[in-house]
């Protein structure tokens, strides 16, 4: 059986952040199935600018939206900060606007907070609006997994690595 390829991204420019670490999990515990990727280039993203989004976008640009694009589906994982997404996560996403390499592409994102409210509800009406395929399934608000992360830099909490097999097991079945 050929392992499906997804494209995960971190929301965190934290160097071991916990967003990564909840990648890293997933990647671990579903490697009989899945190829995860992820992606380590977020800080090199320029500023979204839509001078610069015409015939020939930057290199990474190009390279990030192919990488999307080739996946079968995407994982993204990031914090909140000051109820929002960062800032680095959105500038991403924004170069993704004049594209439709999210159109119908299978989405799931776990929020990793200490709330996640606000980056909850943003980043549905995003996804929604780039018109990926997302549902109630493929979302997760997950509180406090910054203490759930053991010394290799896995996520420990049982419940929580349930939470997310569910959300992963979903995904799947979109990307069938």
């Amino acid at each position: 059986m050929k392992r499906k390829k997804i494209f995960a991204i971190s929301g965190s420019t934290r160097s071991q952040s916990s967003n990564e670490s909840i990648l890293k999990t997933i990647s671990k515990m579903n490697s009989d199935r899945l190829e995860v990727s992820i992606f380590k280039q977020l800080t090199d993203l320029p500023h979204f600018n839509p001078d610069l989004d015409k015939d020939n976008p930057p290199e990474v640009i190009r390279n990030f939206r192919n990488s999307i694009q080739e996946s079968d589906g995407v994982i993204i994982c990031t914090p909140e900060y000051i109820f929002s997404l960062p800032a680095a996560l959105k500038n991403a996403i924004e170069w993704m606007v004049s594209t439709t390499v999210f159109t119908d592409k299978p989405t799931a994102f776990i929020i990793a907070s200490g709330l996640g409210e606000r980056s909850f509800e943003s980043l549905t009406v995003i996804m929604d609006t780039l018109q990926a395929k997302i549902n109630d399934r493929t979302r997760l608000l997950l509180k406090g997994s910054r203490s759930s992360i053991d010394e290799n830099g896995y996520l420990s909490d049982p419940s929580a690595i349930g939470e997310i097999e569910k959300l992963v097991r979903e995904l799947e079945h979109m990307m069938e």
